[in-house]
């Protein structure tokens, strides 16, 4: 593990970081229900109005949750936050911006009763510049109107149940403001995007950088990047307008017996230090500065493998539903850097975050301490145009929030055709699930894509199966074939649906089984429990966790993803219980997932 620079660990995006700090305004709101959504035309949001604010929320936890304070779980579609912050106005040249990491689904906010933004997605990020609604120095109002339609199945929610109580694989709803709210100062032309994609092979890393604003006279962009003391990189140019991507010669990844020591895997997780700084071009006066890091690798695929800088990785994931007990999708910034941890403690090399945009913070940890990530879409559950036109907006920001994460090595838009539940039938779904795919490839076509992850695979760059099998000689007569890696299937319905939909050839793709296992120890009498079949002791669940294991990676398959991580309220198939601990002792767990091929 590499050291940074600057501490970015708890940063709420630690990947463009300035200097002085951000400003956290998590801690108590002053909160209300809206359910008869009168709060607009009562002006809620106006400085005066103080008496439907009766309650108060811990931001950034959901009112659903415990650590929230409220823990109320019954259906209340629109929720009002209010707080008061004690700023100074920033001086000439500077602006204030108020950055939220998610409110699900759809957020309005206003300081000192004017609006200063809205945004719809409830899985990314939005900021508002609020300078011109700040009103002097002291204490300014923020109100933040967030509507989260619980029955609303056209709306990307993921697991987040649309019934009142949870029930089979859905669990309780994240409404509201679910990750840190936070203040920053920033000049009035400052980076807003920040994108690093490295291409080993060619000994370079491609940068991108957008500005707040066109600069009226063309900027410097300069780069410098440094590994503990070893500069690799320092480099400038020239940006004429709002935008400017450009190479960057890294001549230390040229030395092919030496660059081991630079690149980035689950086994070393070095990462470079990024310093990136604009300036005026004509006199240099400094513009904006800001600290971030990268990740040398390359993902890539062939031959039904999948390659890690250029060489075949197999996969060892588990399904990451990332839901707390007390606090449903949010969480600490110690809880994930735990979630990370207790990953790598068991062996795996990687979780597959399983229909949730995961915290940046999150991220983070696994760049730092090395896991390899798959990034799943929440799914909708009713195809349509505002299916269509919600999933690729909040999509979109997704994949550019998170593509210079060195962590990241596949982008899963759909899950087992969630939102699309007739492909073979209906042209438009198909057509929705491959749009999807090559939407992701013009974003960001440096990874792997899956249009659909599961069955019906279309357009793909790796082929993910789920066969929840509980016999490991089944498993090994499905896919202990040659024919297998090339994609050759003896049986088209290993899962409730066919494998993969017409026209669709097998070109090289590795083929990953992508969910199996789900192994439960026997329930309580009358309690409520999900999984795929139950064991009744530890040695039980031992075996059976070991043979299902060892089919897999005899297999030759490219790599496998065990369901599931932890136990989510009342699906409990999970390696750990919901309060992460282990169900056997981590060495045997260990042993068991880090077995080779015999």
């Amino acid at each position: 593990m590499s050291h940074t620079h600057l501490d970015v660990a708890g940063h709420p995006r630690p990947q463009l970081v300035r200097d002085p700090d951000w400003r956290d305004l998590c801690g108590p709101w002053g909160f209300a229900h809206d359910d008869a959504d009168r709060g607009r035309a009562e002006r809620w949001m106006d400085p005066e109005v103080t008496g439907p604010f009766t309650g108060v929320v811990t931001v950034p936890y959901p009112p659903e949750s415990a650590a929230s304070g409220l823990r109320d779980t019954a259906f209340h579609p629109v929720l009002w936050y209010r707080r008061t912050v004690d700023v100074a106005r920033p001086a000439a040249g500077r602006r204030l911006l108020l950055h939220f990491g998610a409110v699900d689904h759809r957020a309005e906010v206003w300081v000192n009763g004017l609006p200063v933004g809205r945004h719809e997605g409830g899985h990314t990020g939005f900021t508002c510049d609020i300078t011109d609604a700040v009103d002097g120095d002291g204490e300014q109002l923020v109100v933040v109107r967030a509507e989260d339609q619980p029955l609303d199945v056209t709306q990307p929610r993921g697991k987040q149940d649309w019934r009142r109580d949870p029930h089979v694989i859905w669990y309780h709803r994240t409404s509201g403001i679910w990750q840190p709210v936070w203040l920053e100062e920033v000049p009035e032309r400052h980076i807003t995007t920040l994108h690093w994609t490295p291409d080993v092979a060619n000994a370079r890393v491609r940068c991108r950088v957008r500005l707040s604003r066109w600069p009226a006279a063309p900027v410097h962009v300069s780069v410098r990047l440094v590994l503990g003391e070893r500069v690799l990189a320092d480099q400038r140019t020239l940006c004429e307008g709002q935008e400017t991507t450009f190479d960057i010669a890294v001549p230390a990844l040229r030395h092919g017996q030496d660059r081991d020591e630079l690149l980035w895997t689950p086994e070393r997780p070095h990462l470079v230090d990024a310093t990136v700084e604009v300036a005026d071009a004509a006199d240099g006066a400094p513009v904006d500065r800001v600290m971030s890091y990268v990740g040398l690798r390359d993902i890539g695929w062939d031959d039904g493998l999948f390659l890690l800088n250029h060489k075949p990785y197999f996969l060892r994931l588990a399904l990451q539903q990332g839901y707390w007990p007390g606090s449903h999708l949010a969480a600490s910034a110690q809880e994930l850097r735990r979630e990370a941890e207790l990953a790598k403690e068991i062996g795996l090399n990687g979780l597959r975050v399983h229909q949730k945009i995961e915290d940046p913070r999150f991220l983070y940890w696994a760049d730092r301490l090395g896991l390899v990530l798959w990034e799943e879409m929440p799914s909708a559950y009713a195809f349509g145009a505002t299916t269509v036109e919600r999933v690729i907006a909040e999509w979109t920001e997704a994949v550019s929030r998170d593509l210079s994460h060195p962590s990241i090595v596949a982008w899963i838009p759909l899950n087992e055709s969630w939102s699309v539940p007739n492909p073979a039938l209906v042209p438009e779904q198909r057509h929705f699930m491959d749009a999807l795919y090559h939407l992701t490839k013009a974003l960001d076509p440096s990874r792997p894509a899956v249009s659909n992850d599961g069955w019906e695979i279309s357009a793909a760059d790796m082929w993910g199966v789920h066969d929840y099998t509980q016999r490991a000689d089944v498993l090994r007569e499905r896919y202990g074939q040659p024919a297998v890696r090339r994609g050759e299937f003896t049986e088209q319905w290993p899962g409730v649906r066919r494998l993969t939909l017409d026209g669709v050839r097998h070109e090289g793709q590795p083929v990953v089984l992508s969910e199996f296992g789900g192994a439960t120890f026997e329930p309580a009498e009358g309690a409520e429990w999900f999984g795929y079949d139950t064991v009744a002791t530890d040695k039980e669940f031992a075996e059976r966790l070991s043979s299902l294991v060892g089919a897999a990676v005899d297999s030759g398959l490219a790599g496998f993803c065990y369901t599931q991580f932890t136990d989510t309220e009342q699906e409990v198939n999970g390696l750990l219980t919901a309060g992460r601990e282990p169900k056997l002792p981590v060495p045997e767990l260990r042993a068991i997932l880090t077995r080779t091929r015999d």
